[in-house]
């Protein structure tokens, strides 16, 4: 499928939806849309992805099949300065897929220019309507499941999981990603969208994502959400660690990073915080223990990013590497063994 990427204003630092879209979805990226960076190309801002022309707006995109939105602003509410590519598309024929809280079926003008010209408006953040509580079962599927939990959202629990479940497939192992947000579901194109699941049945969307996919894979490889210290969305990542019922944590941390994005009043605990709090509570459900960790280098320098690896790594008390920058061999090592 040939696809547009909405990213404005945000590409490509608070564009997660896009560059997870480019580093591993299959579709075919034409165009990224943001007014700031038009004129340039994806690859002068990111190297390791699918390189496109970066455009003003849909008036400057040629034939594609749809109109991805790449960007979830907090509380995934729908910028109006983003209606009228979202209106020329749909004029056009695109579909549109979006991952956010808005739902664009449910908004008027969108449904109606939908009908009339034959499109599907994918709200990718749209639970199907059978989700129930858990039962306390994910623990009985063969496969080892394997969960990415954070320090803080946007550290690299999306893009670990990816990783690392590209890398043991390539190495000959059979792995699957659970994917639980929207990029994660636009990428692998099924799951359960967590955050905006009823809370009593986080846990049970999860477990039943765990028990499809459970008896078919050796590893599944688990996309976390949020923080457990996060002001806003513990109850999310409290709701993944109890339904996946893991038997491995990879914790994902960002370098430097000492207070919560959007909430910089909440000042980080230590990494070995973060071991007791996420070992601690898992631990009534499912003997879940912190065996690797994956750190965010990407404003760093070479020399300045292998060392906070290594201290980062020291901290844990387990192996520990920047994906992207260093690979994942170390830490496969440890949770493939």
């Amino acid at each position: 499928m040939q696809i547009a990427i909405l990213a404005h204003e945000k590409f490509p630092d608070r564009a997660k939806t896009a560059l997870g879209v480019l580093r591993y979805a299959d579709y075919d990226v034409e165009a990224v849309l943001d007014r700031d960076s038009a004129g340039s190309r994806v690859q002068d801002h990111v190297s390791d992805v699918q390189d496109a022309p970066i455009v003003e707006g849909m008036d400057d995109v040629g034939d594609v099949d749809a109109l991805l939105i790449g960007i979830a602003p907090i509380g995934g509410g729908f910028d109006e300065s983003w209606r009228e590519d979202v209106r020329t598309a749909l004029e056009r024929g695109c579909d549109v897929i979006s991952g956010l809280h808005f739902f664009l079926a449910e908004d008027e003008e969108f449904a109606a220019l939908a009908a009339e010209n034959d499109c599907e408006l994918w709200d990718v953040r749209k639970p199907h309507d059978e989700l129930t509580v858990a039962d306390g079962v994910a623990g009985d599927v063969d496969a080892e499941v394997i969960l990415t939990v954070g320090t803080d959202c946007s550290v690299g629990k999306m893009t670990v999981s990816m990783e690392l479940a590209r890398d043991a497939r390539d190495a000959g192992y059979d792995a699957a990603v659970i994917p639980t947000g929207q990029t994660g579901i636009m990428i692998e194109g099924w799951g359960n969208p967590i955050d905006r699941v009823v809370s009593d049945f986080t846990a049970g969307a999860v477990e039943e994502m765990i028990l499809e996919k459970g008896d078919e894979h050796d590893y599944l490889f688990v996309e976390g959400q949020g923080s457990i210290v996060h002001p806003a969305y513990s109850a999310v990542t409290c709701g993944i660690l109890h339904g996946s019922m893991a038997d491995q944590l990879v914790l994902c941390h960002e370098a430097g990073k000492e207070a919560i994005h959007g909430y910089e009043d909440f000042e980080l605990p230590s990494i070995q915080s973060y071991v007791d709090l996420y070992e601690d509570l898992a631990e009534p459900v499912a003997d879940a223990t912190i065996t690797a960790g994956a750190l965010n280098t990407s404003h760093l320098e070479d020399d300045e990013a292998r060392q906070a690896v290594d201290e980062y790594a020291e901290e844990l008390g387990a192996p520990a590497s920047d994906v992207i920058r260093f690979g994942t061999d170390d830490l496969l090592e440890e949770l493939l063994e």
